[in-house]
């Protein structure tokens, strides 16, 4: 299938309006954020922004949905094998991220942070485990990629919300039960 180039002036300025949304979102809350806030910030005009964006909820979901991809960096993990040194990069990747989202626009959008989160890691882990596991277990191997993602994000709510030890140290406690099963000896 060919790839469809895009129009460089196209792309800048798509990344300028993120890149003004995103200084805005510094010093003003995303409720506080219009439309017209950005384009003077971008200095372009309404007919641009709406060209690029639905509205400013897609703006938000797209920019974030970036931003993650950029910490995620998932072409470094398509072709190495689920093992506790990638659940741990994965797991700093989104901690780094909620940390970085922290004093800016998640206030009542937590519900659009998670799905942006579960959805970019259910693409990483799905690749992986194809890519381990082959094709022919699809189906099986996308619930699985579904449920890590969910366990994942859910991990790192739950460090966020309690964490007082770094993100590595605080999944550590529990990857011998992921990595090995249920089944693990406790007695040891």
């Amino acid at each position: 299938m060919a790839q469809v180039k895009m129009d460089p002036r196209v792309v800048r300025t798509r990344k300028l309006i993120m890149d003004s949304f995103i200084k805005l979102s510094e010093s003003k809350e995303f409720r506080d954020i219009t439309v017209k806030d950005i384009t003077t910030e971008a200095m372009i005009n309404r007919a641009t922004f709406y060209y690029h964006f639905e509205d400013i909820y897609d703006l938000l979901e797209k920019a974030l949905s970036e931003v993650l991809l950029i910490n995620l960096n998932s072409a470094e993990y398509e072709h190495k094998k689920l093992d506790e040194e990638v659940f741990n990069h994965l797991f700093k990747a989104i901690t780094d991220f909620q940390q970085s989202l922290s004093n800016r626009c998640h206030r009542g959008y937590e519900d659009t942070i998670a799905q942006i989160i579960r959805d970019q890691l259910e693409v990483v882990f799905n690749k992986m485990l194809k890519a381990q596991y082959g094709l022919e277990k699809e189906e099986m191997l996308k619930t699985t990629a579904v449920m890590l993602s969910w366990g994942l994000y859910g991990a790192s709510l739950e460090w966020k919300r309690n964490g007082t030890a770094p993100p590595e140290e605080f999944l550590n406690t529990a990857l011998p039960f992921l990595m090995h099963g249920l089944q693990l000896d406790l007695q040891k």
